[in-house]
This record gives C-alpha cells, sequence and structure tokens, in this order.
C-alpha cells in the first residue's frame, strides 16, 4: 500500500484537499480526528492532560475544555511542548495501528505538524498544500473569527513554509478556488494510483 502523508499550515486547506480524496474513495486518516479521539472522557491521555495541566482545563463532563487549553498552550511556549509530549506518543500509536489495518492501493494521512514532528511515519510520498501567509490569515480569520494577530501566533507556532516544502514530493499551490485545488487532488490520485500500479508491476515481473 503507497502511503502519502498530507501536511501544510493552518488555513492551507488540508482539509478540502483530504475531503476530496475521499470522495474518490481514498481512505483518510486524520491526526486531528485522532487528537480528539485520544482526549475523549474516558480515555487515559485525557487525564494526564488535565493532571499536568490542573482542572481549569476540564470542562464539567469531565472532559477537556478545549478553549482554555488552548488559551494556556499558546499564552506559554512551554506548555505546547508539554502538551505534545503527552498527545503525541498516543496519536502516533492509532496512526500506525490504523495504517497497518489497511488494505488498499493507497491511504491519506494527514498530520498538519508532520514537518514539526520528530515522529517517524511508514510514508512513502508527503504532500504538502501550500498557501501564502497573507491568504492563511485571511481564511482562518474568517473561518473561526480570529483576529490576524491571533492568526499570525499560530503561524509562527507551525513550522515555516520552507521547511515543510523541503520535505514534500508533491505540492498544490492552493492560491485559486477550491474548484482549483479540487482538479489538482484529481490529478494526483491518478497520479498515485499509477504509482502504485508501476509497483504492483515491478514486483511481479
Amino acid at each position: 500500500m503507497l502511503a502519502v502523508g498530507i501536511t501544510g499550515g493552518i488555513g492551507s486547506g488540508k482539509s478540502a484537499a483530504a475531503n476530496r480524496f475521499s470522495e474518490l474513495g481514498v481512505p483518510v486518516i486524520d491526526a486531528d480526528v485522532i487528537a480528539r479521539q485520544v482526549v475523549e472522557p474516558d480515555r487515559p491521555a485525557c487525564r494526564k492532560v488535565i493532571d499536568a495541566f490542573g482542572d481549569e482545563v476540564a470542562s464539567d463532563g469531565g472532559g477537556l475544555n478545549r478553549a482554555r487549553l488552548r488559551k494556556v498552550v499558546f499564552s506559554e511556549p512551554e506548555k505546547k511542548s508539554q502538551l505534545e509530549s503527552i498527545l503525541h506518543p498516543e496519536i502516533h500509536a492509532e496512526i500506525l495501528r490504523q495504517i497497518a489495518e489497511l488494505s488498499v492501493p493507497y491511504a491519506i494521512v494527514v498530520i498538519p505538524l508532520l514537518a514539526e514532528s520528530k515522529r517517524q511515519y511508514p510514508l512513502d510520498r508527503i504532500l504538502v498544500i501550500d498557501a501564502p501567509t497573507e491568504l492563511q490569515i485571511s481564511r482562518v480569520s474568517v473561518r473561526d473569527n480570529q483576529s490576524a494577530s491571533e492568526v499570525e501566533r499560530v503561524i509562527e507556532l507551525q513550522s515555516s513554509r520552507q521547511n515543510r516544502l523541503a520535505i514534500a514530493d508533491d505540492v498544490i499551490e492552493n492560491s485559486g478556488s477550491l474548484q482549483s485545488l479540487r482538479n489538482s487532488v484529481d490529478a494526483l490520485h491518478e497520479k498515485y494510483l499509477a504509482i502504485v500500479r508501476c509497483s504492483s508491476q515491478s514486483e511481479n515481473g
């Protein structure tokens, strides 16, 4: 199976690209979805986060108050590293488990912080969804009702565009329309299927 990792900065269009792959019938494993699952109230990671950050980040239902946790993490950079040390091993293990269970030509693995991660993932190719910083800011400001300065702060904490592009095998420049992005995904879908076919022929030849 060909495993294709998708990464990109906030507001770059990773989710829209992943959604199109999903529409084309490609399995999508999303680190953000897994990150929410591992901190559900009955999961060990939830308790670890509350123990580390205090009851102020706990919700009334015994889960996490994400808004409070986000505020703490972005106000103190060392807290971000502390949170990642709790969550990333859990997320990493679950991604590996889900990849191992698949038996398909290829799958998409969405890892927003792939360029920042020190963990190794069994990826055959990396697709970077890229967009100008100004466009990232405007998209996220509208989407999340955040100020430009708040979005800029998030971007500063992420890896640079240059670092992401340096690890890319494929790049979609997502500064146009949604249809343009979908067309780019469609083209890559055919490319990845062709790679799988060529690989299979080589193995059987």
